[in-house]
């Protein structure tokens, strides 16, 4: 096995450098999946055009403002129900990680309890819980409150996962050093682990709200005016041809744009704490170790 320096240090690589062979053998597959995929994507291009799904009366309803508007309010509701569900996941997550590494039994294990049974439960069942619980007992709950609750609780509970392991990936070394000069443990996770773990952290986080912001869509089922709801009802109007896969390959690509956004979003920040830790000098929490320290206790 090969190794390579980098910052002055030698990690292994994960397999030898290629050879001459090797990577012309590489180009060729390149090349060959890139071709499948070009002919895939033709093929279906091709399909929808044969079924008509090209047509200029499955796409003309959104020239209009009505289908405009009502398009902008799906995004709107989107947005709105992904934004607090994600502030009340990030504080939810931020609450349970503490517990999780609290020196407290009787604090800890109730929460880890909590953390790993939502993990577990599928999101659209507590969705479908809270909607139809409210109904049943007459608890007032709209589908919006249904969708932000159901989202809060499962994305919380993985984000709650998230933080603690960025907390534990940090070098114990950091962790004696602080206890060594005095400090108390919510100082030290305060001042000298969080500081640190958030490089770690934070592809994994936006990653986990890039996931939010799709799952609203799951909102549809239980009646929320999100934007696969409205696109459902666009797509079942029979004077432009019931046009499903143009209403929809519009939604996608809203999709996409939004999820894109929060991509970017990530790299800047990231790419922004590399550069504040250059300047600093402040060593890089390992992402490797945060994923692989996930399901073992601080």
């Amino acid at each position: 096995m090969g190794r390579t320096t980098d910052g002055g240090g030698l990690m292994s690589a994960l397999y030898d450098v290629p050879g001459p062979r090797a990577q012309l053998r590489n180009r060729v597959l390149n090349v060959v999946v890139i071709l499948l995929v070009a002919g895939a994507v033709a093929w279906v291009v091709y399909r929808l055009n044969a079924t008509g799904q090209f047509e200029s009366r499955r796409w003309v309803q959104f020239q209009y403002t009505a289908i405009q508007n009502q398009l902008l309010d799906g995004l709107l509701n989107t947005l709105k129900a992904a934004g607090l569900a994600a502030v009340l996941a990030m504080l939810m997550g931020a609450v349970f990680a503490a517990a999780r590494i609290s020196d407290h039994k009787w604090v800890r294990v109730p929460a880890t309890f909590v953390v790993e049974l939502f993990r577990a439960i599928p999101l659209l069942i507590l969705m479908f819980f809270f909607y139809y619980g409210s109904l049943q007992y007459h608890l007032g709950l709209t589908p919006f409150w249904a969708v932000v609750f159901g989202l809060t609780l499962y994305n919380g509970s993985v984000l709650a996962e998230i933080f603690r392991a960025g907390i534990a990936a940090v070098p114990k070394g950091q962790r004696e050093a602080s206890y060594a000069i005095g400090l108390r443990k919510n100082q030290v996770v305060r001042l000298v682990l969080l500081p640190q773990a958030i490089s770690a952290m934070l592809p994994a986080i936006v990653s986990q709200l890039v996931v939010l912001l799709k799952d609203t869509a799951l909102g549809f089922i239980i009646t929320y005016a999100e934007l696969l709801y409205v696109a459902k009802q666009m797509g079942g109007r029979l004077q432009y041809g019931f046009p499903y896969i143009p209403t929809y390959i519009v939604v996608a690509v809203i999709y996409i744009g939004l999820c894109s956004l929060l991509s970017l979003l990530a790299r800047y920040l990231e790419g922004r704490s590399r550069r504040r830790r250059r300047i600093t000098g402040a060593p890089p929490p390992s992402a490797a170790e945060a994923a692989t320290s996930a399901e073992a206790p601080l």
